[in-house]
């Protein structure tokens, strides 16, 4: 099983994007759910978690800024991103939460620059 993530491109700095990440199985509906990101020389980061009744937490760095949600009957769970800045450049995953390092898939690049 892997949480494949998508969505992501080059943006401008003050734009918006929003990521899809989808899974097979009830992994959505059984475990919290994590993005994560990783920029070059950085180390990876949890910038949004959903749990299975649909709290959510987010670090200081992006809170305002991002929005987590899911769908549990499409079996996606998303990341509304407003307000990009060029720090939020990285690779970015999708995981459960705790991690299961099966469950790592491709990330999606997000790249924030003019």
């Amino acid at each position: 099983v892997q949480l494949q993530a998508s969505g992501g491109g080059l943006v401008q700095p003050g734009g918006s994007l929003r990521l899809s990440c989808a899974a097979s199985g009830n992994i959505f509906s059984t475990y919290a759910v994590g993005w994560y990101r990783q920029a070059p020389e950085k180390q990876r980061e949890l910038v949004a978690l959903i749990t299975r009744g649909d709290s959510t937490n987010y670090p200081d760095s992006v809170k305002g800024r991002f929005t987590i949600s899911r769908d549990n009957t499409k079996k996606m769970v998303y990341l509304q991103m407003n307000s990009l800045k060029p720090e939020d450049t990285a690779v970015y995953y999708c995981n459960t939460v705790p991690i299961r390092v099966d469950y790592w898939g491709k990330g999606t690049q997000v790249t924030v620059s003019s």
